[in-house]
Order: structure tokens, then sequence, then C-alpha cells
């Protein structure tokens, strides 16, 4: 709800007069072990609204007669009207609140809006039927607004609260999208009319070399992410799968295994999803280890990806971003890792797949988004952990003295209902640098290129092999020859030949395209 600034927020506000509500009340009252909202509500006695934003965190003062009342219910109806829908924190607390605050909130309003998405809610994540007699009369409402949430259309019609279930997933997993300003100037933009753009000037042959070396960078800078450098046969094999990516769903348990089998070392290829706990980090010292991540206990894993898998098909089916689809199931993937390594890979893989199934990749085209989150590395690691450095406050773990680790409390849930805005708000991010920059150039590269061959040529009529040596000797020392190269090299063209064709390299480097990495 927006409220006019009447008056804004001051530092030294006076917390004795300020009461928690909606979510913040409630991890107050139960204790919950949840990371917190992205918004945070207070209601004041002074009479003031104001908006505060910190770390990431909305903080919104209401004046008295918002105060929703003492109950759970009454609180949880608050939660819903003004700090969204959180399933984790709702998750949680379903497990500790006594039923009957529940039902009788539910039955107090059987055919309000709110109660009816919480009761839904609350048997979809407790598995529960609460005793009540199913909603015989009134419209469907969805349960997620559209207009704050990327949801899924065609939603799934609930007879017994007459709700539209459009939700992005299931039970199992079931991550939320919010449409923040970020998100829809970036839906407004077109990137995928925006790519067709840039490519429609270019000729089919050129697009068809361009592609290639495409296939080449987003292979390694997805390696180099890892700081692996890959021999030339995990490359091709790499790239190779690169191409299949259009045409092949891998979303599915047994292509995930075999993709992970053909892009990892042959002495690391898992029959199954991993059976022992996994985490990320870094040695800093003797036994010391630095733990960026913890991944799902093993125990948990077939369940999240099987709900992982089967979110991926409902969003497949439905009319949700393609971009928004693909960040919540690559992402999704990585945080989950399954498997022993190739994670990362797998991820990045998964992005190039489902953008390119949906339609929002050009056919034919293909995005070195790696080559974008490797020259961006901060954002790439901001997008990752965003998840992380929430989840690793919550897991409580030992490592033992082979640094394996050893996770004490029940994870799962917090892997299955994860705010992903900030993952989509990422590859948006890296989608459009990856348009208007990675690919933009290396059109422009090949453009420039055969451009400057042909006159080249046109001044000595060389064998291609020796033209495509002197540029690269050209732009490798600031667009001209050097004596050592020339006279190793090209000792049979004269001076004038030289300054001929180094003008030729050094118009085209002007336009800044040859000689850019």
């Amino acid at each position: 709800m927006i409220f006019p600034e009447e008056a804004m927020a001051e530092n030294d506000k006076d917390r004795s007069t300020e009461r928690l509500a909606g979510y913040a009340a409630l991890i107050e009252r139960y204790g919950l072990d949840v990371t917190p909202n992205w918004h945070r509500s207070v209601v004041t006695t002074s009479g003031i609204h104001r908006i505060d934003s910190s770390e990431g965190i909305v903080e919104e003062v209401y004046p008295p007669k918002y105060w929703p009342g003492d109950t759970p219910g009454d609180h949880l109806e608050f939660a819903l009207k003004y700090d969204g829908t959180n399933l984790a924190i709702l998750a949680s607390l379903f497990q500790i609140v006594a039923e009957r605050d529940v039902l009788e909130y539910v039955s107090s309003r059987p055919t309000g809006k709110y109660a009816r998405r919480l009761w839904y809610l609350y048997e979809f994540l407790t598995g529960k039927k609460l005793p009540l007699d199913d909603v015989k009369r009134g419209n469907y409402i969805d349960l997620l607004e559209p207009a704050e949430y990327y949801t899924v259309n065609p939603a799934r019609q609930i007879r017994r609260q007459r709700i539209n279930d459009n939700l992005l997933g299931n039970p199992r997993f079931c991550p939320t999208v919010r449409r923040t300003e970020t998100l829809r100037d970036f839906e407004t933009a077109n990137l995928p009319g925006r790519c067709r753009e840039v490519v429609s000037g270019y000729s089919a042959e050129l697009l068809r070399r361009a592609l290639g070396y495409l296939y080449t960078r987003e292979t390694k800078s997805s390696f180099e992410i890892e700081h692996i450098k890959p021999t030339s046969t995990r490359t091709e094999r790499f790239a190779t799968l690169l191409q299949l990516a259009e045409q092949e769903d891998f979303c599915e348990k047994l292509r995930l295994i075999e993709l992970q089998n053909r892009i990892v070392d042959q002495r690391f290829r898992d029959s199954d999803y991993r059976t022992s706990q996994n985490y990320v980090g870094e040695t800093i010292a003797w036994q010391t280890e630095r733990i960026h991540f913890a991944c799902p206990k093993p125990e948990d894993l077939a369940d999240l990806m099987e709900g992982l898998i089967a979110a991926h098909k409902r969003m497949d089916e439905s009319d949700v971003s393609p971009v928004v689809h693909a960040a919540v199931i690559a992402y999704g993937f990585v945080f989950l890792h399954p498997f022993e390594d190739g994670n990362g890979r797998i991820h990045r893989f998964l992005i190039h797949n489902i953008l390119a199934r949906r339609g929002f990749t050009p056919k034919g085209v293909m995005f070195p988004i790696s080559a974008s989150m490797l020259k961006n590395r901060a954002d790439y690691d901001t997008s990752l952990e965003a998840f992380s450095k929430q989840i690793m406050a919550l897991v409580e773990y030992s490592l033992d003295e082979e640094g394996c680790m050893i996770v004490h409390n029940d994870t799962a849930m917090w892997y299955r209902y994860i705010d992903m805005t900030a993952q989509a708000e990422a590859l948006f991010k890296f989608i459009d640098q990856t348009i208007e920059i990675e690919l933009t150039r290396e059109l422009a590269f090949l453009a420039n290129y055969d451009e400057a061959r042909k006159a080249i040529q046109e001044i000595v009529d060389m064998p291609d092999r020796k033209i495509d040596l002197f540029i690269r000797f050209c732009l490798q020392n600031n667009g001209r020859l050097s004596a050592q190269k020339r006279a190793s090299h090209f000792d049979f063209l004269s001076a004038e030949e030289i300054e001929s064709m180094e003008r030729v390299v050094i118009k085209a480097c002007e336009k800044r395209t040859l000689n850019d990495d």
C-alpha cells in the first residue's frame, strides 16, 4: 500500500512507541529461525508514516490505525496484505503455531480473500487438511497477485478454497520472484527484440562464424569462473553440448546426470545425486576452512530435486517470463548442488537451455552469458551470496579432521522456499550486458575484420593465412608491425606495402572492435 510522504524517517526514532507487526511480530513471538523478510512492518503510536531502507530490507512504519490485533491470525492477515507472501516464514510458522489458531482465524471469515489464501497455504505447506468445509460460492481468486509477483498462467484451480494456484512451484520446491521496478524495466526493454535488431544487420554466413566463436567463448568463460583451464577435448565437448541447448530439455534427472558425466573429469562422474554432505569453501590456513555455502543434506536432495524439476515443467508450460524461469531453475540447481562436481557449469548451461527452448534467444543465436558473469564477477558473486549468506546464518555445522561437513539441524525447508528476486534481477542484467556488449562486439569484430582482410588483399594478394597473421601481429602492437615480426614473417613486403596495410588495421582499431578483449 502506498502512503503519502507526509513525514519521512528520522535517524533518532523512538522505538518505545513502536510495535512489530506482520511477519516481524510472528518471528519474534515464536522465535523462528528464518531469514528476514524483505519488508518489515512496524506500527507506531505517533501517527506518522515513514519508509526506511537498509541492507536490502524495507522497513515501513504505519500509523496506529493499522494495528492488526494480537492474535496470530491478525498478524498473518496483516503480513499477506503488507509484507507479501513469504513461503519460508509461513512454512516455519505452521510447524509451531497451534492449528486451532489458524482454524479460528479462517473460520471467522471463511470467504475472505486473505483467509482463503492463508487456508490454502497452510494445507499446501503442511500437507494437513483443516477441518473445514469447502467454499461453495464466490469467485476464484489468485493466490499471488500477478501485479506483485511472477506467476504461472494458466493457474491450477483449487475448488476447496476457490483459489487459483499460480505459484511457480510445488510444496517440495517453490521459489517466489517479486515484480520489482528493476524487473519491470528489464521486461519493458524487450531484450529479445533488441537481440533480433542487433543480428539483423549481418549475413547468415557471418552469424554462423560468430556462433562458432561464441560457443567456444562461453565454454572457456564458464570453466574460468571456477578457475579451471579445460583441455581442448573438454572445451569441444562442452561447446557441443551448448549446441544441443535449443533442441533438448536437460532439466530432468537422467539428462542432468548425463550432462554432469559429459562435462567433468571421468574420474568424478556421478551415477546419481550425491550421497555426502557438500559445501563451498576455501582453505585459509592449516586445517582451517572458510565456508561460503552449505549445501542441502544428501538425504533431502531427492525430494528437493524432484520439486525443482516439477517446478521447471510447470513454468515450461506457462507464460511466465523465460528469464525468471531460467533464473529460478538455474540458480535453484546450483543452490541444491546435487552433484559432487560440475554444478556451476550445469547451472550456467541450464540458463542457455531454458532461454533457447522458451524462444527468448533467437534461433541460431547463443548469448555468451558466462563471459558477462566473468567480466562482472563481483555482481555474479553477489547474486549467489544473496542466498548463501542468508543460509549460512541458519545452518549449524561442524567439520571433522578430514574437512568433511556434518550438518546438525534440519535445513531442507530453507532450500524449498527461496525468494529469488535478486537472482532474476542479476540474470536480466547479465543478459542485457551480453546483448549490448558481448554479442554486439563480436558481430562488429567479424564485420570489421572481414573488411580489413579484403582491404589488405587489395594491397597485396597474399594467402588468407598470411593476412590473418599480419592483422594479429598488428593488433598485438597497437596497429603496427614490429621490426622483429617483419623480419621473421614478412620480409617479402616493401615498406610502402606494410605502411598501407598498417593503416587498414589502424582504421579498424579506431572502431574499437578489433582490439577489444
